[in-house]
């Protein structure tokens, strides 16, 4: 029980701890990137893949964003990996689809990105190519924010209340952070199922 006692202490630690004003930056973001009918681009490696391909759902079906996470084509991302290196995936996939000035990239990572420690180089070279079109950029991270918290337009970076469990709460609040986002009132124009069955 000890274990278990300490792990939601933390949890709570960094709901009280997390910055809501970057989450209310987010939410303005995401309401123009609609409003000029951008498109929200959603990336993430290794357990933020999976809840990108989640965010990806929410964002079109409750908030009507076109959305899209480059990692839900395996074959084109395998096929991007193996001709070209990893490092470019992300970037080149952006290119094929004209990133705009008017779209959004959201990087859910663990540590944002660091080119010095080659973690996830994939995502900075899409950072760099974001700005390079002028897109406008977002993040939910971990740890210190790495290279998404340097160049992002706002970033959710989630507190580290015990360095020995930085990974499973940053991909967890990822999905508490996205959740809000999809469920605040600026954003959300769809019922959810369950809140609409009496």
């Amino acid at each position: 029980m000890q274990f278990i006692d300490k792990y939601f202490s933390e949890a709570v630690s960094i709901i009280n701890q997390i910055d809501k004003t970057q989450i209310e930056k987010s939410v303005d973001l995401l309401a123009n990137t609609r409003q000029n009918d951008g498109r929200l681009f959603v990336l993430g490696v290794g357990g933020s893949a999976a809840n990108a391909s989640h965010a990806v759902n929410d964002f079109r079906k409750i908030v009507g964003i076109e959305a899209y996470a480059p990692t839900d084509n395996v074959s084109e991302l395998t096929a991007r990996t193996n001709d070209e290196g990893w490092a470019t995936i992300f970037a080149k996939w952006l290119e094929v689809s004209k990133l705009k000035a008017n779209d959004m990239l959201m990087v859910l990572s663990v540590g944002g990105g660091n080119l010095e420690k080659n973690v996830s180089p994939n995502l900075v070279s899409a950072l760099q190519y974001a700005k390079q079109v002028g897109a406008k950029i977002m993040g939910i991270v971990g740890r210190d924010g790495g290279y998404t918290g340097k160049v992002a337009d706002a970033c959710v970076i989630i507190p580290t209340p015990n360095p020995d469990n930085t990974t499973p709460h940053a991909e967890a609040f990822q999905a508490v952070v996205w959740h809000l986002l999809v469920s605040h009132p600026k954003l959300k124009v769809a019922q959810t199922k369950w809140e609409s069955v009496k």
